[in-house]
């Protein structure tokens, strides 16, 4: 399949500040992926195909994580809009932002965006602020802090499994951001209008 059937030359110039990555098996591979899942190839994995090994060795270890801390779909799509939310990337808080509303409905999930874990549970609102100290400043987390994830209901098996996931994210968000990655421009439709508006920050849709 071509890697430019379901993109027009203007997305596929405006994917990050890195040219077109160089044509292989594997990136094709990446591309076909995207393709047959979505209908088009997202500007981060045109990123990305300048090293697929790198992106596979990372999925491979967040699935790792994701499996060790018994995370669900909601679960980390928390942890992600809140992540990605401090750290100001507004590609990963457009996509996990639709994620969470799925599951949380939109008010909810754009409320976490904004910072307000109100709508969430106990259990919710202990991943939502754990996610947001490791991505403001993870040198002033305290032994309080984790016992807020323990009386949550988490081991510390899962403690380290959840910490590890979030910096995995925030790593992949420094990835993409730091290389001009832009929200890919079918976000501006596919993402539900609370979620847009709450993401005022980060660089905006292609």
């Amino acid at each position: 399949m071509s890697t430019h059937s379901s993109d027009s030359r203007d997305e596929v110039a405006a994917a990050s500040f890195l040219a077109e990555p160089p044509s292989s098996a594997d990136t094709q591979r990446l591309f076909d992926a995207d393709t047959d899942g979505l209908g088009y190839v997202m500007n981060v994995t045109r990123l990305w195909a300048h090293d697929p090994a790198a992106l596979d060795g990372l999925s491979e270890l967040l699935g790792e994580v994701t499996r060790a801390g018994s995370l669900t779909l909601r679960q980390r799509s928390i942890l992600v809009t809140s992540c990605a939310s401090t750290l100001g990337d507004s590609y990963c808080s457009l996509v996990w932002g639709k994620r969470l509303a799925e599951h949380a409905g939109n008010e909810a999930a754009a409320a976490v965006l904004r910072g307000d874990d109100a709508a969430l549970d106990v259990s919710e609102r202990a991943l939502a602020r754990w996610a947001r100290r490791v991505a403001d400043d993870p040198n002033s987390t305290t032994v309080a802090d984790v016992d807020e994830l323990r009386a949550a209901g988490f081991d510390d098996a899962q403690i380290f499994a959840i910490t590890v996931y979030a910096a995995l994210r925030l790593a992949f968000s420094t990835v993409n951001d730091a290389l001009g990655a832009l929200p890919d421009r079918r976000l501006s439709h596919e993402v539900p209008t609370e979620i847009r508006d709450a993401v005022s920050f980060g660089r905006p849709i292609a």
